[in-house]
């Protein structure tokens, strides 16, 4: 195994002089580095994330607290994250956040405060005050993707500006009876994004002068086979009729026009459905959707 010690003299510098140039740090002047580089290229070298840990006070590491890893939306922006993090040179340590309070604390409290991150990204958490000031007291790059938080900088979507962009559009269609499939309250645990996203379904209607009725909701858990079962409650329900249906994610959209069809429904011409996401799939089926990611 190659040693520091044969980049150092390949390149005729002091190993001291290799760790800062493939460190980052910038009293190393641009020949050098580019000369400890390609000594360090030609010969395999790659350095040992503990001892670089030790020596510069940094891990190269990024933190990605994320509280689902088997869904769409996740997935995708993990994979966003993970390209640019690894571009820049850096590890990711993904801290699976469970609803158990418990656990919860262990990643915020415990995990977190080990030091073994140069920065955190909490992904659609809706972090309370005491875990912000955690975070912030790490000492450490924060930010938080899905929601406003006071205390740290975040990325967000105007969930209730999506529910009503796409009920708005049914509604153009000339529908009045519009079906919603969203999620329990079990499931709107963090940022609140089914019920923001079905405050704007309701606020389009109401602006348009159409009553919510709510015999024409059904929950949903965001994937296919949810958006199915609920679709098929909603459309053989007695006396609901939906001439279209809004569903919170484009998964459960795909659930309801494969529902829909499996109940003898023509998709769009007896019953009109879109989604919100983008979804890779959408395109199969010639889903209507709001795109997130365009």
């Amino acid at each position: 195994m190659v040693g520091i010690d044969e980049v150092a003299r390949a390149a005729g510098v002091s190993t001291a002089t290799v760790s800062r140039a493939l460190s980052g740090k910038h009293n190393v002047s641009d020949s050098t580095r580019e000369r400890v580089q390609e000594a360090a290229q030609r010969l395999g070298y790659v350095v040992s994330s503990s001892a670089s840990s030790l020596a510069s006070g940094r891990t190269r590491n990024i933190g990605v607290v994320i509280p689902h890893l088997d869904r769409w939306f996740f997935s995708t922006l993990l994979s966003g994250i993970a390209e640019q993090v690894t571009r820049a040179g850096y590890d990711i340590t993904l801290y699976n956040v469970t609803p158990d309070r418990e656990h919860r604390r262990q990643v915020f409290e415990t995990f977190l405060r080990r030091q073994r991150v140069d920065g955190v990204i909490a992904v659609a958490l809706e972090l309370g005050e005491h875990e912000s000031k955690t975070l912030l007291s790490l000492g450490m790059p924060v930010i938080a993707i899905g929601g406003p938080n006071e205390l740290l900088p975040t990325l967000s979507i105007d969930d209730v500006g999506l529910g009503r962009l796409a009920t708005e559009h049914l509604l153009a269609m000339g529908h009045l009876d519009i079906g919603h499939i969203g999620a329990d309250p079990e499931f709107d645990i963090d940022f609140h994004i089914p019920s923001s996203r079905r405050h704007g379904f309701e606020l389009a209607l109401r602006t348009s002068g159409v009553e919510p009725r709510p015999e024409l909701f059904e929950p949903g858990d965001f994937t296919i086979e949810g958006g199915f079962r609920a679709a098929k409650q909603l459309l053989g329900r007695p006396g609901a009729s939906p001439t279209a249906i809004f569903a919170a994610s484009d998964e459960m959209a795909i659930g309801a026009m494969l529902a829909a069809r499996d109940l003898g429904y023509r998709v769009p011409e007896d019953l009109s459905i879109a989604g919100i996401d983008g979804h890779e799939l959408g395109r199969f089926f010639d889903l209507t959707t709001v795109d997130q990611f365009p």
